[in-house]
């Protein structure tokens, strides 16, 4: 079968690879749709510390089975047959540490990944481990939903997670940071979920913010690159500032106008993760404390966001099928790589 496989930063090769098997506790799938997103990206160019290679990359995975282990069953509970639609988890929770025994999962400190520790969806077909199944973390696609779908459910899930600790209410005036494609989910789920008043999406990039704007229809859009956001969203709101802003973007400036710009008992999510060497932001203390604002991080999901977010997805709640811009056969995939890099595309998609 064909892969596309990591060997090192700027070495990653779609060749032909061994057809997994599968093993009595795990499950195997053809993967139809493995979505593509900006991690993929800076892990071509940079490698992770996580990823030990050579390893099957990809981590936003919807497939069909095709194969289950003889012991599946009598292990988790669960009686997946050849053909059922799934959807796999990317982050992988123990199940077993003090995080996940207190059901915060996204935080588990034993965390591993698909495409990671384990080979990834950047291919025909794939095995879906033992360490996945026992936490429940394989999920039925419903019938309405397409695999095209089902495989952006992956981010869907992690920007439902961020949006659970912010305590969004009806009304709420909401800035997002960031027009890629999870800016776009977290303006929908903003919406659709929690019944936000005033969104406003903010780029610098005009081209991106435009494209993105068209689809998600945000209620104002602030090209950052030509106006004081900060100033602008202040106008937008009478001067009281926004009540929740969402930094879906890996940029320092975005944080510190996220403090700057949030209303009082207004609730920031630094959803986008600051390069490694260069974490450090300026905060004004004495705004976190006189506005009593409320910070806080974002890390990825649970099994438990993946299923609502597939449920969402289903009942049109949140649309993902009009953010999917381009579909890419899997011999052209790293075309879709730069289509990522580039901006040019909101959520890319490939299909082995």
């Amino acid at each position: 079968m064909k892969a596309l496989r990591f060997y090192a930063p700027e070495d990653v090769r779609l060749e032909d690879y061994p057809e997994p098997t599968c093993g009595p506790d795990e499950v195997k799938i053809r993967v139809r749709n493995c979505s593509t997103c900006g991690t993929d990206v800076k892990i071509f160019h940079n490698g992770h510390q996580n990823l030990s290679p050579p390893r099957t990359i990809g981590h936003e995975i919807a497939g069909e089975v095709v194969e289950v282990g003889a012991e599946v069953a009598g292990l988790y509970g669960t009686d997946w047959q050849v053909g059922d639609r799934v959807q796999v988890i990317a982050a992988v929770p123990c199940g077993e540490c003090h995080e996940c025994r207190k059901g915060w999962m996204a935080v588990c400190q034993n965390q591993t990944s698909m495409g990671y520790q384990y080979e990834g969806g950047f291919a025909e077909y794939m095995v879906v481990p033992r360490q996945v199944l026992q936490v429940d973390g394989l999920n039925r696609v419903p019938d309405n939903v397409g695999f095209d779908e089902a495989s952006a459910a992956e981010p869907l899930a992690c920007a439902i997670n961020a949006q659970a600790l912010l305590g969004i209410e009806e009304g709420d005036v909401v800035v997002v940071f960031g027009a890629g494609p999870i800016g776009c989910m977290h303006i929908r789920v903003a919406r659709g979920v929690h019944g936000a008043g005033k969104v406003v999406l903010v780029d610098v990039n005009a081209e991106r913010l435009a494209m993105s704007a068209e689809v998600a229809e945000p209620d104002e859009t602030i090209d950052g690159s030509q106006v004081d956001v900060v100033e602008r969203v202040l106008e937008l709101t009478g001067g009281r500032g926004a009540d929740v802003v969402i930094t879906a973007t890996a940029a320092k400036v975005a944080q510190e106008q996220a403090v700057a710009m949030a209303a009082r008992n207004g609730r920031i999510s630094f959803f986008g993760g600051l390069p490694k060497n260069d974490p450090v932001i300026a905060l004004d203390s004495n705004v976190v404390h006189y506005r009593q604002l409320h910070i806080h991080g974002a890390n990825g999901s649970a099994p438990e966001h993946n299923r609502r977010a597939l449920e969402y997805i289903s009942t049109g709640q949140v649309p993902v099928k009009d953010l999917i811009t381009h579909r890419i056969p899997l011999e052209d995939v790293l075309s879709a790589f730069d289509l990522v890099r580039s901006g040019t595309a909101i959520k890319v998609t490939v299909e082995p």
